[in-house]
């Protein structure tokens, strides 16, 4: 239950402090004293859009703390509505999401109010009443639906129509096909072969030097003689320190002369004249510039667009299968689909009437003894399995007139009725339900209905009720009064528990005759409190 509610600069509200008894708790007061201010503080504990249009003028943020006793445990709900920003919640003192908040004052707390009778309209609510009603398992239609979600979205991932995806298969596999055949392995090829052309179209000139050079080095007199010559004739006089250096540095040219001419008589076969392999070197050449050209600007970047347009095909292929097997799966997916649609129509459709005869009871009891009500269930739209989706509320609120959309023909007080006639019909719900004026619309026999459907909710939960009718809060277990004064052009709301009979007397007088002087009115409150007790 709802122990305690504190609000801080709130609307009219400057502060409140509120303890709700057990069972019923009526909350009236004047209009303009700020009922709809308190049911909106509880609203924000409840994750309700918060406005900083609703914090009092002046200050700097409203504070809404709501203590909830649930089964032994206790939980503080904080909720703060700057006057400028966004707004915070906390549990506990610990920081929490809106969503968090959402969801913690949904499972505590729900509210009915004029709001509530709006949502009432929607196919959608309509709907959700009914599964709640006829406890209906919607986890395997569920399920069903997001598998074929699933698959058809992972299907559309892997690639548009499949003729578009056949073609760039063809296009891909032409281009690697071109690749392997030109069997590219090393990045610099190309620069190895344009060395290697050079060498084979110049051989003739190449071998002519290589040749002379030789000559000129290891021939009769050459230049290695000459050098062994000049070796011998300095050796002799080496006894110098000077001559002696030189001596070593001519050793050493005549090696370096030895070893060049060794190597140019190994290189003296290589340089032979050969147009065959010419001719094969510049096609091959011509081949890799024609790569280079179509697929990179060098043989690395070719080889790399090579391994991509593979993996490319693999993904294609790979994608085909795993179509395929989607395809496959999707069938099994539909037919549960199928299967799971007809099951919860046929659960929806079989409470449909059984939910219809339960409201009109209530609504009977409600002071509408002449209604008729019923719960359509329509076919799915669209190519979807049909599940029951189309709930639509009928009501017919006078003998002779044709049932019609309750969107479209009840009253603000038949709404008011209807919804409370749900709620008694509905079981489970959270531990604490607000009900904002929901007696809107209703007066006489009617009212004394309501306020004993009100106390009927109130066995199994606690209710909040903020209401104008005295037959309501005579009703209740317990009584809170908002009142407000104005002080200096300030106007300021309080509340106050009527423990006292004498205080609910009065009370209850003012909203029967708006005044709590009359005699009369003092007499007929004192009579429902009687009557309620």
């Amino acid at each position: 239950m709802l122990v305690e509610l504190r609000v801080t600069n709130l609307g009219v509200i400057e502060e409140l402090s509120f303890l709700p008894g057990e069972a019923m708790t009526a909350v009236t007061g004047e209009t303009g004293a700020g009922k709809t201010m308190v049911v909106g503080a509880i609203g924000l504990l409840a994750g309700g859009r918060a406005d900083s249009s609703m914090v009092r003028p002046g200050a700097a943020e409203a504070v809404i703390d709501g203590r909830f006793l649930i089964q032994g445990e206790e939980i503080i709900l904080t909720r703060v509505v700057p006057a400028d920003g966004r707004s915070r919640a906390y549990r506990n003192g610990r920081p929490i999401s809106a969503a968090e908040l959402a969801e913690i004052g949904s499972s505590l707390m729900e509210i009915h109010g004029q709001h509530a009778h709006q949502e009432l309209l929607s196919p959608l609510a309509q709907r959700r009443a009914l599964d709640s009603f006829a406890g209906t398992d919607l986890t395997d239609l569920e399920d069903a639906i997001a598998q074929v979600r699933r698959l058809e979205a992972e299907r559309g991932s892997l690639g548009g129509d499949e003729r578009a995806r056949l073609r760039e298969l063809d296009v891909l596999r032409f281009q690697l096909d071109e690749l392997d055949e030109a069997t590219i392995d090393d990045p610099d090829e190309d620069a190895k072969l344009q060395t290697l052309e050079a060498r084979l179209s110049s051989a003739e000139e190449l071998q002519a030097g290589v040749t002379g050079a030789q000559n000129v080095l290891s021939g009769d007199g050459g230049v290695r003689d000459q050098l062994a010559s000049a070796t011998v004739k300095l050796d002799a006089v080496a006894t110098d320190p000077d001559l002696a250096v030189l001596l070593e540095r001519l050793k050493s040219v005549t090696a370096e002369v030895t070893d060049i001419a060794g190597e140019l008589r190994r290189l003296e076969g290589r340089f032979v004249a050969d147009p065959a392999a010419l001719t094969r070197v510049q096609q091959r050449r011509r081949v890799l510039t024609a790569l280079r050209r179509k697929y990179g600007g060098t043989l690395e970047e070719v080889i790399a667009e090579r391994d991509r347009i593979r993996a490319s095909i693999n993904q294609i292929q790979g994608a085909e299968e795993r179509i395929t097997a989607i395809e496959t799966e999707l069938v099994s997916a539909r037919e549960r689909w199928a299967s799971a649609a007809a099951h919860v129509a046929e659960a929806r459709r079989t409470a449909a009437p059984v939910l219809a005869r339960a409201i009109e009871g209530h609504l009977s009891l409600l002071g509408m003894p002449q209604v008729r009500f019923s719960v359509d269930v329509g076919t799915s739209q669209g190519d979807a399995p049909d599940a029951g989706d189309l709930v639509v509320f009928q009501i017919a609120t006078n003998p002779g007139v044709p049932l019609g959309p309750l969107s479209k023909v009840a009253s603000g007080g038949e709404l008011s009725r209807t919804m409370l006639a749900l709620r008694l019909v509905l079981s489970g719900g959270p531990p604490v339900a607000v009900f904002d004026e929901v007696d809107a619309g209703i007066g006489g026999e009617a009212a004394l209905m309501v306020a004993q459907a009100l106390g009927g909710v109130a066995e199994e939960r606690q209710v909040l009720v903020v209401t104008h009718l005295a037959q309501v809060a005579a009703r209740a277990s317990h009584h809170a009064q908002l009142s407000k004064t104005v002080d200096g052009g300030t106007t300021r709301t309080s509340i106050s528990v009527l423990d006292q009979r004498s205080a609910r007397e009065q009370e209850i007088a003012r909203m029967l005759s708006g005044s709590p002087e009359s005699e009369t009115a003092r007499q007929h409150a004192a009579e429902l409190l009687d009557r309620s007790w």
